[in-house]
Order: C-alpha cells, then structure tokens, then sequence
C-alpha cells in the first residue's frame, strides 16, 4: 500500500473517545483501546433509533388490529373494536418495547446464540405474563394466535440489532435469517390467522 499510494496505515483506537490519548502516546493505541466491547450503555444507545425507526409499523398494526378487533359472526361492533382493539394495540405494543428496548439491554443473559432464538424466547416470556395478567384475550384460540405473534414481533425486532453488535458476524447473520424468517413468516400468519378466526367463534 506504501508503495503505490506513499501512505502508510497506522490502526488506532476502536472508539472516538480514546484518539486523543492515542495522539498524545505517540499514535500508539494500548489494548484496552483495541478492545471492543458491547456493554450496557453500548446496547442501551441502540434503543432510542430503532424505537423510532419502527415506530410507524407499530402504529399502522395497531390499527389494523383496532379495526379488524370489531369483527365478530354477528357483523361489526365498535364497542367491541375499543375493548378487544385496545387490548389488542396493548398486545403489540408490549411485544414492541421488548424488541426493542428489553431486547438489546438484556442481550448477554438471554438464551440462545442467535438473536432470533434470544427475542423468541423473550416473546415468550412476556406472552407468559400477559397471560398471567389476562391481556391475551379469553378464547383458547385468540390465546393461541397471541402465543404466535407476541414471540415472533419480538424475534424479529432483535433479530436487526445484529448488524449492530459484536457477537455476528456478516456470514453469521445471513445463516440465522436464511432459517429465522421463513419460520418467522409461517408462525405470523398462523398467530394472524388464528386471532381473526377467533373473532368469529
């Protein structure tokens, strides 16, 4: 490289913060500069933009879910548009947060190598609670479709923070969503399939 352009490449520091100290050492970088880390304050700087960045996916399904949440075997009620659509908006909004925002923070002790397991199993667990505290509807079948989508809004979500992390690489992530998002895909459409048939049983 020297040779052809009469530059020399000097490898600095991975973070910003730490050029000054390696200017004033001489350009020499220490190895704790040339350490990458992902830590906490690391993963929580990631959250602000990718709420913001999906957030108008999160509003339009709300909607539809507000909208579609009126349907029944007896035609359309708008009462039950706002009980059923409001618990509904509540549902995604919840799988949303913890895609988003649980889902970096939490990144190192949630199971699974691939972040697309890591937000299934976080899915998982909300769909757990909000069972528990009865948010997921109150026929076996409407249970079921939100046993689906919760997990699988969730996987995805995490799933983009791997262009954003230290732990994958290129080849890596494009192994894990070769396989993640066919089942992704199949698992929302049952989840969808089954909430809307749930409005007519």
């Amino acid at each position: 490289m020297k040779k052809l352009s009469g530059f020399s490449p000097i490898y600095g520091p991975v973070r910003a913060s730490d050029v000054q100290s390696f200017l004033e050492a001489g350009m020499k970088a220490t190895q704790e500069m040339r350490q990458v880390r992902f830590a906490l304050y690391d993963r929580a700087v990631l959250v602000p933009t990718e709420v913001v960045n999906s957030l108008g996916y999160l509003i339009l399904g709300a909607v539809v879910f507000f909208l579609l949440s009126g349907l029944s075997g007896n035609g359309y009620s708008g009462n039950m548009a706002l009980s059923v659509g409001g618990r509904s908006a509540l549902n995604l909004l919840f799988a949303y947060l913890a895609g988003t925002v649980l889902g970096p923070l939490l990144l190192p002790w949630l199971t699974g190598s691939g972040f697309s397991l890591k937000g299934l199993f976080l899915g998982f667990a909300l769909f757990i609670v909000l069972f528990l505290g009865k948010l997921v509807g109150r026929s076996p079948i409407e249970i079921i479709g939100w046993m689906f989508l919760i997990p699988v809004i969730s996987s995805f979500i995490v799933m983009n923070f791997t262009g954003s992390s230290t732990y994958t690489s290129l080849s890596g992530v494009k192994k894990e969503m070769r396989v993640a998002v066919p089942l992704q895909l199949t698992f929302a459409v049952a989840g969808l399939a089954l909430w809307i048939a749930s409005r007519f049983g």
